[in-house]
């Protein structure tokens, strides 16, 4: 059976007209269904991105706090005398931390250990050692507040660093 000319242009028409009507409805269903996909994916990219928020500041402080107790060891091993100025080894490290608050910083005694010798005694100087090796030691620490609180994750984490460097000897 041939058709003609008019009979196939109907047939388009009719064809054109149905299509339309069902791209529209499918059309409604494909924006309801991202909407309910966009409504179930949302909340966990949330959490991800806060938990990301929250992990990059853990890593952060705890840099800064590290770089603090350096900071500290590095101005106290310059000299002997530096090594015994408590004051100016807590004030570098807490110079080099500035934008934390509440930043502790705590010296812990000199070491001496004798040259060829793994030993460190607890005092300076250390006995038998014509040439003692002095060591400073500066630990710092820092608690920090989360932003957010999650249900079995602590709302705070509690930072330290710590650095021993040997002093030089002029």
């Amino acid at each position: 059976m041939k058709l003609n000319h008019g009979t196939k242009f109907g047939i388009l028409r009719r064809n054109f007209r149905h299509g339309v009507s069902l791209r529209v409805g499918h059309a409604s269903k494909q924006c309801g269904q991202a909407m309910l996909e966009l409504a179930l994916v949302l909340p966990v990219l949330l959490l991800l991105t806060i938990g990301l928020i929250e992990f990059g500041r853990v890593a952060y402080y705890s840099i800064e706090v590290s770089d603090a107790a350096r900071a500290g060891a590095q101005y106290g091993a310059q000299s002997l005398a530096n090594a015994e100025d408590q004051g100016s080894i807590t004030q570098a490290a807490l110079n080099n931390a500035q934008d934390i608050a509440g930043l502790a910083v705590n010296l812990l005694p000199r070491n001496c250990t004798c040259p060829g010798s793994s030993s460190v005694a607890g005092g300076c100087p250390a006995a038998g050692c014509s040439y003692p090796l002095v060591y400073v030691t500066v630990t710092t620490s820092y608690t920090l507040n989360t932003l957010f609180q999650y249900p079995g994750i602590p709302t705070t984490f509690n930072l330290t660093g710590s650095s021993t460097m040997p002093v030089q000897r002029q």
